[in-house]
């Protein structure tokens, strides 16, 4: 294994001079209809790439198919627009070969959970060094208005007129479930909590995975409505922060101007479930659950993503809910390779490939 395979990302080639969103912007005209959500979460990332300091070449988006795919066009590092669903395993195979690029993976709610499930759930559990942005808008855009793996029971579609049997994905509790090592959710339309999620992630060494709301103005117009407009969202949105209760809702002045609402551990079955803290009584703030991003037990993550209802999305948790730390794929494989060297030399790709059952049969 070469010297430059090897090298960890903390070596990689810096940006010669500062950098600007400008910078990652390139000539490409940006083909998404007019007002779609994809438009301010290009700009996020366009807008944030210069914060990771590193030369445009040593940075890599792969997507796969759907509207979010066309991402790599539009960002001036370089890309690949892959196929169907196999992003994952495309970004998987340039992140154990060249540990010198940061590698990111653009996709969509039904490039990612249909034909593309199983790569995301081993992506995630290999702990590939990835971090994956997953635009959720719950429906099929690119061929039109038809139902997604995320799309709630009952949606009415042009490929489900009579609405949609199937109970959605929750792409967060998926995460977590394939022991993803960094889970988090955020909204296209929050550039503040948009970036600073993606700072966290980028930050974190391993696979990551980002769900990002996002808005189809046309095939599913308002579909997060309800964590967008001021007035819902206070009532709607948890917004999370390591170290911090997890109080949302308006400030409850008659008791310490926090959210009036909270999420409390139940002392009898020890499930997460939303309190009124002005109205159960004072005992309910001693049960307020702190949140810990790095608790290495999974289960109240897990717990936390369950908490949003998928018809309304009425408490829905956003921010960072798992971020811990655990062997990265590549390094483990760049580890057994280099064991296998000393131990027994270099290999014959050749040989191995020939066999000991191998004939050659004469033209």
């Amino acid at each position: 294994m070469s010297t430059e395979t090897r090298t960890s990302l903390a070596l990689v080639p810096t940006a010669d001079a500062p950098q600007s969103a400008k910078d990652f912007k390139t000539d490409q005209e940006v083909r998404w209809c007019p007002g779609c959500g994809d438009y301010a979460v290009l700009a996020a990332v366009q807008g944030f790439m210069p914060e990771l300091g590193l030369a445009r070449e040593n940075i890599v988006f792969i997507s796969g198919i759907g509207c979010s795919s066309r991402f790599p066009y539009y960002m001036n590092t370089y890309g690949m627009h892959s196929i169907h669903g196999r992003a994952p395993t495309i970004a998987t195979g340039l992140s154990a070969t060249r540990r010198d690029l940061s590698v990111w993976v653009v996709t969509g709610d039904g490039d990612a959970l249909s034909i593309g499930g199983n790569h995301l759930i081993h992506a995630l559990r290999r702990n590939v060094n990835l971090k994956i942005l997953l635009f959720n808008n719950r429906i099929y855009g690119l061929t039109k208005g038809q139902y997604s793996p995320t799309s709630e029971t009952g949606k009415i579609t042009k490929s489900t007129p009579m609405g949609s049997l199937d109970t959605p994905f929750n792409p967060v509790s998926l995460a977590v479930g394939a022991e993803a090592s960094f889970v988090a959710r955020t909204v296209d339309s929050d550039r503040k909590h948009l970036t600073s999620v993606l700072r966290a992630a980028a930050a974190h060494h391993g696979s990551a995975l980002v769900e990002i709301y996002q808005n189809c103005n046309i095939f599913n117009d308002g579909a997060f409505e309800a964590l967008k407009d001021k007035k819902q969202a206070q009532e709607a949105v948890i917004r999370l922060e390591h170290g911090e209760p997890v109080r949302f809702g308006a400030p409850a002045e008659d008791v310490d101007g926090l959210g009036h609402k909270a999420v409390v551990r139940d002392p009898a079955s020890g499930t997460l479930r939303v309190a009124d803290v002005t109205e159960e009584g004072p005992g309910v703030l001693d049960r307020v659950v702190i949140h810990d991003a790095h608790a290495d037990d999974p289960t109240t993550a897990f717990a936390l993503s369950r908490l949003a209802d998928p018809q309304t999305l009425h408490h829905t948790p956003i921010g960072v809910l798992r971020d811990v730390s655990r062997p990265v794929y590549e390094e483990r494989m760049a580890e057994q390779l280099e064991a296998a060297v000393e131990r027994q030399g270099k290999g014959d790709l050749g040989a191995l490939l020939a066999g000991r059952d191998t004939w050659t049969v004469a033209g």
